[in-house]
């Protein structure tokens, strides 16, 4: 994730502002001492806990920035029985996968489930319209999904004998 260090840089700015102004603040000393160890202590722990979310799922009603996504890429399906659906889906115009959980749904399970069979047995692609305009959890189970088959090579163009010269017939090529 590019934007990691930019969030990282952005909570240390806010910890190190809220320090400055606690330190300057009309408090004894051990409460500015305090302040300051608490925003030392806080940048590790956002540091690790940015970490921690990347290799974690994101659910599916937290995605903001793609929302208007319209055709998604379906990489990957888990299924965890009764509590949640794990997805993993390639945005338009990106190459790296992101993970996703949803609500468990019988019926989206099933048909996801139909799709990936479909799809492996035709060696084709699994695309999902509009994942994430879905509102509550009962919509989870119209996603509409499709199956795409994969782009047809190029037709080679006929084959046309040769032309071999004939002296006999006295034509020319």
């Amino acid at each position: 994730m590019d934007i990691l260090i930019y969030i990282f840089a952005a909570a240390a700015l806010l910890a190190a502002g809220l320090a400055a102004l606690a330190i300057w603040a009309p408090r004894p000393t051990p409460v500015r001492i305090g302040a300051l160890i608490v925003a030392v202590l806080f940048l590790p722990l956002a540091y690790v806990q940015s970490l921690e979310m990347l290799s974690r799922a994101k659910p599916a009603s937290f995605e903001w920035f793609e929302r208007s996504a319209d055709n998604v890429q379906v990489l990957s399906v888990s299924f965890d029985e009764g509590r949640k659906i794990y997805l993993w889906l390639r945005m338009p115009d990106t190459v790296e996968p992101r993970a996703y959980e949803i609500p468990w749904n019988i019926r989206l399970a099933e048909k996801l489930e139909d799709a990936v069979d479909d799809a492996v047995r035709k060696n084709s692609t699994i695309l999902l319209k509009e994942p994430f305009f879905r509102r509550s959890m009962e919509e989870w189970g119209d996603l509409n999904v499709e199956i795409v088959p994969p782009p047809l090579p190029p037709q080679k163009l006929p084959h046309i004998p040769p032309k071999v010269f004939n002296p006999r017939k006295g034509d020319s090529i």
